[in-house]
């Protein structure tokens, strides 16, 4: 198990109307009114959602760029209805060009950066009950996938990814097959309408092509083939059977699905 970073528990939290942290050397002041850091590059805006699914804040390709580790789960009420501030461990240098409120998906699930220490590779994310309760591996200390959100001249190497958990699946097998890994994974029924041979699938924030569909009667399970790159470089590598995992069905298909949807619907009423 890797040794928690020591530096990971210093870093500080401010009242919500302005926040004062490191960032390269130099202080970067959160400032609430005008709803920007003043001495950003470019004085450019960030976003102040704090512990939601970054409703359409961010987008993603499942393309993970580095394997954290959630080293600290602090809770943020003793209500139910409370979330969690998650301190979350990143690669060295994997900050660098993190600023106050952008968004970082979390094995897939888009969240928000609260505060962050480049220097320590650090940084907090404060998650609603609500999304808790809607995402997996979230509530505890462990690997988790970290992908940042996509820029406008960034290749799009897996495919559309908004970040929205669309629902939790469960690992069924997960066997080395030759020099390739297969994973099977039982979807809930509701998302079986959108997953398809060849089609895209995220799986804990890591888009992936589906090989084969079984609808069974307790839900979709779906066989995946992953290669030995993926498995070394991401957190699926930790995955066993019976492990619970987010999933984000493509884009495309929700669009598909909602335009027959609604053709049938005119078609009824006609």
């Amino acid at each position: 198990m890797q040794k928690q970073n020591q530096h990971c528990d210093k870093i500080p939290h401010k009242p919500y109307a302005t926040h004062l942290t490191m960032q390269k050397s130099h202080f970067a002041l959160w400032d609430r009114g005008q709803n920007r850091r003043t001495d950003a590059p470019h004085d450019r805006p960030v976003r102040e959602q704090r512990g939601f699914l970054c409703e359409n804040a961010g987008m993603f390709t499942g393309i993970i760029t580095g394997v954290g580790r959630i080293v600290a789960v602090q809770p943020l009420g003793s209500s139910l209805q409370h979330g969690k501030r998650l301190t979350v461990e990143a690669p060295a240098a994997y900050l660098d060009d993190v600023g106050l409120g952008d968004s970082i998906a979390l094995n897939g699930a888009c969240m928000t950066v609260t505060s962050f220490d480049a220097a320590s590779a650090c940084f907090t994310i404060d998650v609603s009950a609500e999304s808790l309760d809607k995402t997996a591996g979230l509530d505890r200390e462990g690997p988790v996938n970290l992908e940042k959100a996509l820029r406008a001249h960034d290749r799009l190497g897996g495919h559309i990814v908004s970040g929205h958990v669309d629902g939790i699946g469960r690992v069924s097998r997960f066997e080395r097959v030759g020099e390739s890994w297969e994973l099977r994974i039982l979807a809930p029924a509701a998302l079986g309408k959108y997953l398809a041979y060849k089609g895209s699938i995220t799986v804990n924030g890591v888009s992936l092509t589906v090989n084969r569909v079984a609808d069974l009667a307790e839900g979709c399970e779906v066989s995946i083939n992953l290669i030995p790159h993926t498995v070394e470089n991401t957190a699926l590598g930790s995955l066993q059977a019976g492990s619970p995992v987010n999933l984000e069905i493509d884009l495309i298909a929700r669009y598909v699905e909602r335009m027959l949807s609604g053709s049938a619907a005119e078609k009824a009423n006609a």
